[in-house]
């Protein structure tokens, strides 16, 4: 089991992921300090166990071309969970102790974008070791995921007014946020609601998309770190995270939790 912790960030939230299949699931590789990376695959292991050296650890995030949502993979009656084998979810969820509707969110999310962005190449587990570092997996202060993934209750972070952390202007009144003095961080992908305006998505096919629910959450991260280009390469992939927090430390745990839940998730 890997140990889960709960850092909310003060910032806006986007992931990344890997190759799932309905039955067969990899695991795509995380790039760490100098470009180190490791790839473990579940029942169909195809890629390559080395990992191209990163040349600029520190750049900033290229522009990139943003996705136009119009365009995107409807997901199926029940969502994107419902894209994923329920017994191999619940075997990763034993082994990496990533409670299981997240692990569904995390990997219906990816198998979306498997189809819908072909050459991004998200690994699910960089979606996981995201939502672990951001919010324990929906779980910071009592909160988490009911059935219907949405947090119960949901999940806030600290109020960006100025005081303790930067402000950042209020976008939505409060409607997302419940505060008019500021914005903060939401759900258990943690977006801030004047990025959720622009990427919002509906992963679970309600209708609606609702920061709090993580079918949703997981697939607005996905599509915000794919516009950022293909995560096969050490580059690539720590451009994307770095472009969701602009830390390299961040980036490194990220990719250390990544290959954790991928080493554990294979066995």
């Amino acid at each position: 089991m890997v140990k889960a912790r709960a850092v909310l960030k003060t910032g806006m939230a986007v992931l990344a992921m890997s190759f799932i299949g309905y039955v067969a699931v990899n695991a795509a590789p995380a790039f760490g300090e100098g470009g180190a990376g490791r790839v473990t695959a579940g029942e169909a292991a195809s890629a390559s166990a080395s990992a191209p050296a990163a040349s600029e650890q520190n750049a900033s995030a290229p522009a990139a071309t943003r996705p136009d949502p119009t365009s995107a993979v409807p997901a199926p009656s029940g969502g994107n969970s419902g894209r994923v084998d329920a017994a191999w979810a619940a075997q990763v969820a034993t082994r990496t102790g990533i409670p299981v509707r997240a692990v569904l969110g995390y990997a219906g999310a990816a198998v979306a974008l498997a189809v819908e962005q072909p050459s991004c190449h998200l690994g699910w587990n960089t979606l996981a070791a995201l939502g672990d570092i951001e919010s324990g997996h929906g779980a910071h202060a009592g909160s988490s995921l009911n059935a219907a993934g949405v947090d119960t209750p949901g999940v806030f972070g600290p109020a960006l007014d100025g005081g303790a952390y930067a402000r950042v202007a209020d976008s939505d009144a409060g409607a997302l946020d419940g505060s008019s003095n500021g914005d903060r961080a939401v759900g258990p992908l943690q977006f801030i609601p004047s990025t959720w305006a622009r990427w919002g998505a509906d992963g679970n096919g309600d209708g609606r998309d609702d920061p709090q629910q993580i079918d949703d959450a997981a697939l607005a991260a996905g599509r915000y770190l794919c516009s950022y280009g293909d995560l096969s390469s050490a580059q690539g992939w720590r451009a994307s995270v770095f472009a969701y927090n602009h830390v390299d430390s961040y980036v490194n745990a990220v990719a250390n939790t990544a290959n954790a839940y991928a080493a554990a998730a294979a066995g």
